[in-house]
């Protein structure tokens, strides 16, 4: 078992060896490993090497800062300058909180910015302040309009955190799996199931290397494809950055020098703000009504990011020799 507070350690003294300042390196690796704690190693520590790798040849920039394009009420714009996405959408979720207070309702958006890893993460920042979020991001393409033959949208995923008691937190791809299964069963050699992914004539690939470099199916078929369409619109669309079709692929090593461009958008709404305080008591009967009739609340088993210290988790034997491979490299203590 591996203990969070020596992952985030280690994972923090990596990226901190390759450039980027120990805040925002300590907040991204809080951000990575909460998926890990989460049980969703897809988005976890098997993505770290890919960072690192790109860190270090310039397809994200260690010192990036995040550089206000607009300001205008309780809208706010910026530039990402190519920084690693998971502080920076961290940081954004963190000021449409305060923008929501002060009016209500916010929308930050962020431009040119890379891979955030699981977009669950960034509803706390809302649900710390008793907030409603709804998070999208945009990635490179690799799902097809229904019949296409192309890919145009990226897994194009949701997520929203509403303040029940038991906070409710939706937190899905738009396509039928997120692409991190794929390469986390591509790492270990293995297969997928038939239905996750179509080569360009729509047969199923079932090959998890081949499925990395081939088409993810829509979510529920033109249904989902239309959600994806909607997540790149409020993403790239709305901020102006990179549609899905132009943005690198981060498990491409040669797109390892290229940043990414990817766009966040969080829009942020304080429930007081509309006079009626008894939304709380609704939010609980939403979730009442899912637990009194068997269900599971979404998100009722994960741990706030900040609050994932002192838990454990076990790490597939091929990413911790990778990630040890890092350490070694950059002169690191080995996770284990």
């Amino acid at each position: 078992m591996i203990q969070a507070t020596k992952a985030i350690s280690v994972a923090t003294s990596l990226m901190v060896n390759l450039g980027v300042p120990e805040s925002d390196a300590e907040l991204t690796a809080r951000a990575i490993i909460t998926s890990d704690v989460w049980g969703s190693p897809s988005h976890g520590l098997m993505r770290l090497p890919f960072y690192l790798q790109r860190l270090s040849v310039g397809g994200i920039n260690p010192k990036a800062t995040l550089d206000a394009i607009s300001n205008r009420g309780a809208t706010k714009s910026f530039d990402g300058n190519a920084g690693l996405g998971h502080w920076q959408l961290w940081r954004g979720a963190e000021i449409g909180t305060q923008l929501a207070k002060d009016s209500g309702i916010s929308l930050v958006s962020i431009k040119n910015s890379n891979h955030c890893g699981a977009l669950g993460v960034y509803v706390y920042p809302a649900l710390d302040a008793g907030e409603i979020a709804l998070v999208f991001t945009n990635g490179p393409a690799v799902m097809p309009a229904v019949g296409g033959n192309a890919p145009l949208l990226s897994t194009s995923p949701i997520a929203v955190g509403i303040p029940a008691t038991q906070p409710i937190i939706i937190d899905l791809a738009t396509s039928a799996v997120a692409r991190g299964k794929i390469a986390s069963a591509a790492k270990s050699g293995g297969s997928i199931p038939e239905g996750w992914a179509v080569d360009s004539s729509g047969n199923p690939v079932t090959d998890a290397q081949a499925a990395l470099k081939a088409m993810l199916a829509p979510l529920g078929g033109a249904k989902g494809f239309a959600l994806g369409l909607m997540v790149e619109a409020i993403s790239a669309g709305l901020s102006g950055g990179a549609l899905a079709r132009e943005v690198p692929d981060m498990f491409n090593s040669s797109d390892d020098s290229r940043p990414q461009q990817i766009s966040h958008t969080v829009i942020t709404i304080d429930p007081r703000s509309l006079g009626e305080t008894a939304a709380y008591k609704r939010f609980d009967e939403m979730a009442e009504g899912i637990t009194n009739t068997g269900g599971r609340v979404p998100g009722a088993k994960r741990v706030h990011p900040l609050k994932i210290d002192n838990k454990e988790f076990t790490l597939a034997a091929p990413v911790l020799s990778d990630l040890n491979n890092w350490c070694e490299k950059l002169g690191v203590p080995q996770l284990s």
